[in-house]
């Protein structure tokens, strides 16, 4: 078993490191399911028959010792060198191999129940979400506030909130569902969102904005100052950057083809309106003209979402937004 156990671990070292170096794309919900997995079935064993094992083989020592000491004591020997109790502890004492698995399995099922159900941490990568969520932001995503999933398949059984318009959401990306990507809810099953003009109209209504400031932006090559408005969806205001010297073209440009419900959308020069399908979303960063999203690869269906964000809990390079919370 222990070398069984140290193959285990060689091969979760080796995966760990090439998806560390980017040889493969690893699936961490998958890994954390394995682990849980493998750990319990340890855990099983060490509790019904390594545990029993052990206390039996400790407790024949302790009889044969206390026998000898009898057949000794009747042959008038009363004094008895050597203590058994050394051994007796360390037949007792659980080998490395069980230490590293079985003991660990509390832990990493405990995790594993909040990370699938209840809160999993993300890090925000790139500056899409600008100025709502910076680069190095650390946040947290209420995995049940959509519904209950089952882990790994992501298949919902039990329903909960419905999406709703404003709401930043974390969902597996459609040209690749191995990676989490992080926007905000412009559109929901039925509406026709139209971005004209670096306007934002949703069933041909203006979403309102007022100015607020220039704001530094610097997630992306061009480090400069650009306007910053506040946006209301219903009663959920929220802040974007808009580049009104960007020049814009837009067309859907998804790696793997057309993408699904294409034809819902017009795209022109300066242009795109789509009709959002049932059962799937339309997606845009705050960051208007620093976003790759729904505009440019369609909508997210709703076996994609993993959850909805609410906060940041750190961020190393600027400890004030450590608390932030956002719709």
């Amino acid at each position: 078993m222990s070398a069984l156990t140290g193959i285990l671990y060689a091969a979760l070292v080796a995966y760990l490191g090439g998806w560390y170096i980017g040889r493969w794309t690893g699936n961490f919900a998958l890994l954390l399911f394995l682990l849980t997995s493998v750990t319990m079935l340890y855990w099983l064993a060490e509790r019904f028959y390594f545990a029993p094992a052990r206390n039996r083989a400790a407790q024949t020592l302790v009889e044969n010792d206390a026998k000898r000491r009898q057949t000794l004591a009747a042959q008038g020997i009363s004094r008895v060198d050597g203590d058994v109790e050394p051994a007796r502890q360390q037949i007792l004492q659980q080998p490395w191999w069980l230490d590293w698995t079985a003991g660990l399995f509390p832990v990493i099922l405990i995790v594993f129940l909040l990370r699938s159900f209840l809160f999993e941490p993300f890090k925000i990568p790139s500056g899409s979400m600008v100025p709502t969520l910076l680069v190095g932001d650390l946040i947290l995503v209420n995995k049940f506030h959509y519904g209950i999933r089952l882990p790994v398949l992501n298949k919902k059984i039990i329903a909960n909130n419905d999406v709703k318009r404003g709401d930043v959401m974390v969902f597996r990306y459609p040209e690749d569902p191995s990676t989490d990507f992080i926007k905000r809810v412009v559109g929901i099953p039925g509406d026709e969102v139209s971005y004209v003009n670096q306007k934002l109209y949703v069933n041909g209504q203006l979403q309102p904005t007022q100015p607020v400031d220039n704001f530094y932006d610097d997630s992306g090559m061009r480090r400069e100052y650009r306007p910053r408005f506040t946006e209301k969806f219903g009663d959920k205001p929220h802040q974007i950057l808009v580049d009104q010297t960007a020049l814009h073209s837009f067309r859907p440009d998804r790696a793997d083809g057309p993408f699904p419900f294409q034809e819902n959308c017009r795209y022109t020069v300066e242009s795109v309106t789509c009709k959002v399908p049932a059962g799937h979303y339309y997606m845009m960063g705050d960051n208007r003209d620093n976003s790759r999203d729904s505009r440019f690869w369609g909508f997210v269906p709703d076996e994609n979402i993993v959850g909805r964000a609410f906060m940041v809990w750190m961020n190393f390079g600027n400890l004030k937004r450590i608390g932030t919370f956002f719709d």
